[in-house]
């Protein structure tokens, strides 16, 4: 990867990154998990696409139209979270800056849910449920941590080979 200089693409890349691996991790527990067809944990679930048409005052929008508008938060909210990232990065060293950032994201989550969404508290999630949100979690910081410093650190140039090295 290159360095990129500008950092809300930088951001909105390092998030992108981070969303696509939450949805592959997603994936992978379910197929883990012989293929499981019903909801992983609350953001696998319709709840994200209940609480968009609530604050959109939609009315009935019916499960296909909640499930799009939670597919929609997902891939809008990932990228924007990985501006969280980079401006925590520019303060902050590694490991403590994705460490910040991921207590922030679990808190927005074991929070916004119940707040929001009307689910119970997350003590009174499955651990199923508890243990796939942090994971995808997981996955979703490490992934955004990664892409972020790939393209915020300038590569060494690269240098011919000498006779000696071939």
């Amino acid at each position: 990867m290159r360095l990129i200089r500008t950092w809300p693409v930088r951001g909105a890349l390092a998030g992108t990154a981070g969303t696509t691996a939450m949805t592959l991790g997603y994936a992978a527990i379910r197929t883990l998990r012989g293929g499981a067809r019903t909801p992983l944990d609350y953001d696998d679930s319709l709840v994200p696409g209940e609480i968009v048409a609530k604050l959109l005052r939609l009315r009935n929008p019916g499960q296909a139209v909640e499930k799009d508008l939670g597919e929609g938060l997902r891939w809008s909210y990932g990228p924007a979270f990985g501006l969280l990232h980079v401006g925590l990065r520019s303060k902050l060293d590694e490991p403590l800056a994705s460490a910040i950032f991921g207590a922030t994201l679990m808190s927005a989550t074991l929070s916004l849910f119940p707040l929001l969404g009307h689910t119970p508290p997350p003590w009174r999630w499955g651990p199923k449920a508890l243990a796939t949100s942090v994971v995808t979690h997981v996955a979703y910081v490490a992934t955004a941590a990664v892409v972020d410093d790939r393209l915020s650190t300038p590569r060494p140039p690269r240098t011919a080979l000498s006779d000696a090295e071939v």
